[in-house]
């Protein structure tokens, strides 16, 4: 999944865990990403291309099973889950990051080609269904879809749905071949893909980050967070 429908993940867990603040939760989503850009830089993984890039379809996650795997995807979320709920008592920051963390793996083993290997070295066939590899144009639908749902269910204003949408269709030349844009640049430039996919990262982070730092309105116009607060005190009022 591209960067800006990961991010907009933390919406949804924001709308779950509402004391826990946007930028962990924005990290946490893409820690997995960030990962594999790092380990990109430093030769530990590889990304590679087709002579002609057209689409998605013709870039190769080639060997990322230390950035995604579901071992080191489930172990790094354990971790984080245990030192801050068990270690510093921190329930809703441990289990809103741990959720984070592991949905970046559910999301690309949903959209990427068999390129997720259950652990490091794992002899066993990598995991992906596919659409990136075999149907782009469904794999953006369903990552459009996807981006408005988290939206909604945040209950996000008119900015935030403009990012996520325009986010998406600034990604659309990825998906259907037909449709030129920059990713014929990086035919055989598999560094410039890394970059790029870093650079949606950091410009979606800021962007949901910023524009989402109000809190979610009800119908009514006023924030849940504090119209719960206001019902939370008319409770516990002396009579």
């Amino acid at each position: 999944m591209f960067a800006v429908d990961h991010s907009a993940t933390a919406l949804l867990i924001k709308r779950r865990f509402p004391s826990v603040s946007m930028t962990p939760l924005l990290i946490s989503v893409q820690a997995m990403e960030l990962a594999w850009v790092a380990l990109n830089y430093l030769g530990v993984e590889h990304t590679t291309t087709e002579a002609t890039v057209q689409s998605v379809a013709d870039i190769h996650l080639a060997y990322i099973p230390y950035s995604h795997s579901v071992v080191t995807a489930t172990a790094a979320a354990f971790v984080v889950w245990w030192i801050l709920e068990r270690g510093l008592r921190r329930r809703a920051l441990g289990r809103a990051l741990a959720i984070g963390i592991l949905s970046h793996l559910i999301l690309d083993l949903a959209t990427h080609a068999p390129d997720i290997a259950l652990w490091p070295g794992s002899p066993y066939r990598q995991l992906g269904l596919g659409l990136y590899s075999g149907a782009p144009p469904a794999a953006f639908v369903v990552e459009f879809l996807y981006g408005v749902l988290c939206w909604w269910i945040y209950r996000g204003g008119a900015a935030l749905l403009a990012v996520i949408v325009l986010g998406n269709l600034a990604n659309m030349s990825f998906f259907f071949a037909g449709v030129p844009g920059p990713e014929q640049l990086l035919a055989g430039h598999p560094m410039l893909v890394v970059t790029v996919v870093f650079v949606q990262i950091v410009t979606m982070l800021v962007l949901i980050g910023l524009i989402s730092s109000k809190a979610a309105t009800t119908p009514h116009g006023a924030s849940s967070y504090v119209r719960t607060a206001a019902i939370r005190t008319r409770a516990v009022r002396p009579r």
